[in-house]
């Protein structure tokens, strides 16, 4: 029996009655041997090779996942593509953030607008997951428009990533696939861990990781980081604080239930990498480039506070018939206010610059949001033989609640210098033109059989379906029912030599919120995913090699002028995707992934566009990470690393006439571990170079990170 939370090792009368064998033909030989001397039989070790799919992984190489098939199964049994991200791969890369722990993984386009204080951004296969593809310990933090959650990366103790559809197992869901944040939980043992880093524009932090064993039914764990001061970006500045505690009843080895909570606060003033415009960004306007570090906001009047809190607990009890059950269940709240200017086009709205005195138009933004969310996932699993076949089969029922209650507005504010912004000029009151609560509901009921037959031979057979509820009050107001079903068969083949080639094909479904006049509600997103690949765990060190191909469609794209969108739109995605993750020594760690894809509108509203390349993501991507530590000598403890990081060529519009160049970005670690303590220095994007990341349309181009320096020295006791 497979418990999500690691492995369970049973020992059938046979396999002790084998044993019993073994030990009573040792001791008649240890008695006397062939020559009459003693004979020692060489010593049986058992061990646990999985690392249970919430516990943390060893170094850069997971070995199992609950997030492929919502049970703890080998990754390479898994019949889709899975990254997993331990907690050493991100320390050691010096990600502060959970989207910059995602960089160097394939089939991910992470901080596609450049480096964003409030919001983790990614793309998964080319299509955007940062709200509908966010899963915290299996749950969903669904987000729409401004009301989302945010996650501190440091209360996590790894990411995974299940690349392609993801619906079969939970739900509405981004079609290029899911990111699932795996929190930092009681491990049974003492912990006591601090962290204070700082960096060079500023800003400081303090981070701690503490837990113990209170007795033998309770463990507790308390993770949290508090940070403030400057940012990157001229009068950038801000506090936040977030803090995680956990508390683990475990009466038996058959049951346990692990309550989890967080609270989260910000409170800044934004930066500004984004909302700028194509010429002057990616092309030199006729006064040159813009500062990528220049602020074209009110400082006074710019504002954003998050309040933010979720509780929960995971329950899980096994039976004595190899038979289990789990129930997760969360509840989150989450109250966002902001206020801010941003350009929008140079004077008069204009794409180019007019001198001598180029100015940028800007709009006056605010928002007010309130979340309500609630998840709850009931799962009972277990192991039958049917013959030589031996079945995991999974039932489940899972519901989710999500109610936003929303006020936008904007209006048309003061001009501000390009190249000598000024501050402090009086502001239009923004007026609302979004005034609504939304309730969306989704209740779903899924299976799962996983087959292992034929000494090799694994097959995973999934279907679900699934009803939504939508409903909208105030201003737009519509409602919607619908449902539908997915499903996912997979096939593969486990060599003994390590070599695991397999063959998938999903259904998805992804439930969408909104109206326009000319579709009054949204219907959900489908579309179908192929999937071939093959997974390589060597024998002679750790190590796990993926490549996949696939051919992933998706529909009901909602496309067309804002107000009046159309449902027609479908983007196909196919591509092949490498990733390689080798704990070579335990003192040399490497991590590398290459992307390419062929991404295509295959309809859209617009006719013009078909055959066309979506904006915003590039085709190509492509990493390296090395780290390694001398064992011994004078150098001991002393770590070096380096990473390397492509980007190809996107479009900025998807009337494919305007080009964001590629960019290769270089980053460095060096650091020193003595003992119980230790220091590193991480720098991002060495040579500072200028990019942008990407452009949403002519306006809406960001600036990629620029060069930072990331200091941190931490304690073990």
């Amino acid at each position: 029996m497979k418990k999500i939370g690691g492995t369970t090792l049973r020992l059938s009368v046979s396999s002790i009655a084998l044993m019993l064998s073994w030990a009573q033909a040792g001791h008649a030989q240890q008695a006397a041997g062939n020559d009459g001397a003693s004979v020692l039989l060489p010593e049986i070790v058992v061990e646990n090779e999985t690392d249970g799919a919430s516990q943390a992984t060893v170094g850069y190489v997971a070995r199992s996942t609950g997030t492929g098939a919502k049970t703890n199964t080998p990754i390479e049994e898994i019949p889709q593509s899975v990254s997993i991200v331990s907690r050493q791969e991100m320390d050691d890369q010096g990600a502060q953030t959970a989207d910059e722990a995602l960089r160097y993984s394939a089939g991910v386009f992470a901080q596609p607008y450049g480096p964003d204080s409030d919001t983790n951004w990614f793309f998964l296969r080319g299509f955007d997951a940062t709200q509908t593809g966010v899963f915290m310990d299996g749950l969903q933090l669904y987000g729409f428009g401004f009301g989302a959650f945010y996650v501190d990366s440091f209360n996590l103790d790894r990411v995974d990533v299940l690349r392609g559809a993801a619906s079969v197992l939970y739900g509405g869901s981004s079609p290029g696939g899911i990111v699932n944040y795996v929190t930092k939980k009681p491990t049974g043992e003492r912990l006591r861990y601090t962290e204070l880093g700082v960096n060079d524009a500023g800003t400081a932090y303090l981070g701690f990781d503490i837990g113990d064993r209170i007795n033998q039914a309770f463990d507790y764990r308390v993770s949290g980081r508090i940070q403030g001061g400057d940012g990157y970006y001229d009068l950038q500045e801000g506090y936040r604080g977030s803090i995680s505690p956990s508390v683990t009843w475990a009466p038996n080895d058959s049951t346990s239930l692990t309550l989890l909570a967080n609270y989260t606060y910000l409170d800044e003033v934004h930066g500004a990498a984004s909302f700028l415009p194509y010429y002057g960004t990616v092309k030199s306007a006729n006064f040159g480039r813009i500062d990528p570090e220049a602020n074209y906001t009110e400082p006074d009047l710019d504002a954003y506070q998050r309040q933010q809190f979720w509780i929960g607990y995971e329950f899980e009890h096994e039976f004595d018939n190899d038979w289990a059950v789990r129930q997760n269940v969360r509840y989150g709240y989450a109250n966002i206010h902001e206020f801010n200017l941003y350009p929008f086009g140079y004077s008069g709205f204009s794409s180019t610059p007019v001198l001598p005195d180029p100015v940028f138009s800007r709009i006056v933004f605010e928002h007010d949001t309130q979340l309500n969310t609630f998840a709850v996932d009931n799962q009972l699993e277990g192991e039958i033989e049917t013959g030589p076949v031996k079945h995991d089969l999974l039932f489940g029922v899972d519901y989710k609640y999500f109610n936003m209650d929303q006020v936008q507005a904007s209006a048309t504010g003061t001009t501000i210098s390009v190249t000598d912004p000024a501050y402090g000029s009086a502001q239009p009151t923004p007026v609302p033109y979004i005034d609504q609560n939304i309730v969306q509901q989704q209740i779903g009921a899924y299976i799962q059989d996983q087959l292992r037959f034929g000494d090799g031979w694994i097959a995973t057979l999934n279907g679900r379906y699934d009803y939504v509820f939508s409903d909208a009050t105030g201003t737009p107001a519509y409602q919607g029912r619908d449902g539908a079903l997915s499903g996912r068969a997979g096939l593969a083949y486990e060599f003994a030599n390590g070599l695991t080639p397999y063959a998938s094909a999903a259904t998805f479904f992804n439930p969408l919120i909104g109206s326009s006049s000319a579709v009054p509600f949204f219907e959900p997103e489908t579309g179908e995913q192929f999937e071939i690949g093959l997974k390589y765990r060597p024998k002679w060190f750790d190590g796990l090699f993926t490549v996949s191909l696939f051919d992933l469609t998706r529909r009901n794209v909602v496309t067309g002028p804002f107000g009046a969108e159309t449902q027609i739109g479908a983007v196909n995605s196919r591509g092949v995707e490498f990733e390689a993750k080798a704990n070579i020594t335990d003192d040399l760690k490497v991590t590398a992934a290459v992307t390419a894809y062929d991404l295509e509108i295959t309809e859209d509203a617009d006719t013009s566009i078909v055959g066309n390349t979506p904006n915003v993501v590039p085709e190509q991507l492509a990493t390296l990470f090395v780290e390694y530590t001398h064992p011994e000598g004078p150098l001991e403890g002393v770590t070096v690393g380096g990473g390397i990081r492509y980007q190809g060529e996107s479009w900025a519009d998807n009337a494919n006439t305007l080009k964001v160049p590629s960019a290769t970005l270089f980053d460095a670690k060096v650091g020193y571990e003595r003992d119980n303590w230790g220091i590193d220095l991480n720098v991002i994007n060495i040579a500072d170079t200028r990019y942008v990341a990407s452009c949403d349309g002519v306006y809406t181009c960001s600036y990629g990170e620029g060069r930072s320096f990331r200091l941190k020295a931490y304690a073990k006791w």
